[in-house]
């Protein structure tokens, strides 16, 4: 059985989130927006869920008519930040340029 994933402390998030530019942090989960037409969204939302897939690790991803946004927890870690949350945001941002989809929040 594998081991529940480790929350980060607060002074890794901190250090985590200064070289994330864009991403940011409510709470205990991490979000950025991008804006790209809806049926580009949706490409780069299978995109995305074609990685997450191979990782084992899921955003919360809500798709509208002009942008997307991507909300990462570790639910494993009861809905913590943990350091796979980073990996899969820096893995978006990749993702996303090759979209060329804009950032929003950044």
């Amino acid at each position: 059985m594998p081991e529940a994933p480790v929350p980060l402390t607060e002074d890794e998030i901190v250090i985590a989130l200064d070289g994330m530019a864009g991403w940011r942090r409510e709470g205990n989960e991490i979000t950025r927006t991008f804006g790209i037409r809806y049926h580009g969204g949706v490409a780069l939302i299978v995109h995305v869920a074609d990685v997450q897939r191979l990782i084992g690790h899921h955003a919360d991803i809500d798709l509208r008519w002009d942008r997307v946004r991507f909300t990462i927890t570790t639910h494993d870690a009861g809905h913590r930040l943990t350091a796979a949350d980073f990996d899969l945001a820096q893995r978006i941002d990749t993702i996303a340029a090759a979209h060329l989809a804009e950032p929003l929040d950044a």
